[in-house]
């Protein structure tokens, strides 16, 4: 079994072109209907009083994306307020002590304590590998959770990764973490690159996929911006500015627009503004345009009103870095090498 908590539909997507199936541990009713309607197997359950004791044993791997609202740059980043009180939260649970309850009432805003849930699995469980992701700011806990599981035998990576540098046409970066008990573990190698150099053999990575040509626009030769799902319990919130794809569309012949000249930073999954006052633009995508920014598969049937789905695809690990990163963890060859 894979457990897979706060799961929604990025990770598992990932999962299946490798070959494996989760089980799911998610709250929202719209993404478990969207994972039903997918054929991957949920649990519908508060994680946070769901027992991890039943897995103990019974697991493979273990994959985990906690809530990131009160650590985002778009939240309420009361979660930084709330450092110190969710790494305590994960050294008791680390040493099999639940002191959730009485540590959450100290908190800022209680959704802070969510980044300690693994913890409370991963100690029940020692599966073989992990897998983890979260925005920037929670690297120090991630980090934490490296010195432990270390101490059970884990060989352990963690650090930032750029969804642009593995073929995805954004430009969103996460802290993860890579965790195995039967293989030494690093970063997934990137297959792509910002400004591409020629090695001693004169090979070099392709260069970012931009936006324009991953939804057909035109030339471009920069990566989409961040695509997040605004606050939700299962993802992020970054917001956006508002306008109209004519403006991007009117501006494809400038280039000094961000589109093309460089990374924006965010475009929303709530039906899909992308801008804001770093981009200078703004532009308007439709939740297809947003999957598909996503790396999500077409025809994907998202369940939900648009707001609904546009979460579910903004607050998802693009599929396809989460397939390196599962690839990293497990060994298993990515689909594009094991055809090759």
């Amino acid at each position: 079994m894979i457990v897979h908590g706060f799961a929604g539909i990025g990770w598992s997507e990932a999962l299946r072109t490798l070959g494996l199936a989760d089980t799911g541990l998610e709250l929202d009713w719209n993404a478990c209907k969207t994972r039903a309607a997918c054929g991957h197997t949920t649990i519908q359950c508060d994680l946070t009083q769901y027992p991890a004791q039943p897995f103990k044993g019974r697991t493979t791997g273990s994959i985990w994306s906690p809530p990131c609202q009160t650590y985002s740059k778009g939240g309420n980043q009361a979660g930084l307020a709330d450092m110190a009180l969710a790494h305590q939260a994960v050294d008791d649970l680390a040493h099999g002590h639940d002191t959730r309850s009485r540590l959450r009432g100290a908190c800022q805003d209680e959704r802070s304590l969510l980044v300690a849930e693994p913890m409370r699995f991963l100690h029940a469980e020692r599966s073989e590998w992990v897998a983890m992701e979260q925005v920037p700011a929670v690297l120090p806990i991630w980090r934490q959770y490296s010195e432990h599981l270390r101490t059970w035998g884990y060989s352990v990576w963690c650090g930032i990764l750029n969804a642009a540098d593995y073929g995805v046409p954004q430009a969103r970066r996460r802290a993860f973490l890579i965790a195995s008990r039967t293989r030494n573990v690093t970063a997934p190698e990137p297959t792509h690159s910002e400004n591409p150099e020629h090695d001693l053999f004169g090979q070099c990575l392709p260069r970012w996929i931009s936006m324009a040509e991953a939804l057909g626009w035109g030339y471009t030769t920069r990566p989409a911006p961040t695509v997040t799902g605004g606050g939700t319990s299962t993802g992020g919130a970054e917001p956006f500015g508002n306008g109209s794809r004519k403006a991007m569309q009117a501006a494809m012949n400038d280039p000094a627009h961000w589109a093309w000249r460089k990374p924006a930073p965010t475009v929303s999954g709530t039906v899909g503004h992308v801008g804001g006052k770093q981009a200078g633009g703004h532009l308007n995508l439709s939740a297809v345009e947003g999957a598909r920014l996503q790396t999500f598969r077409p025809g994907l049937p998202f369940h939900g009103n648009k707001g609904q789905i546009s979460l579910q695809i903004g607050n998802a690990v693009p599929p396809l870095l989460a397939e390196h990163v599962v690839s990293a963890a497990t060994g298993i060859p990515l689909h594009c090498e094991a055809a090759a």
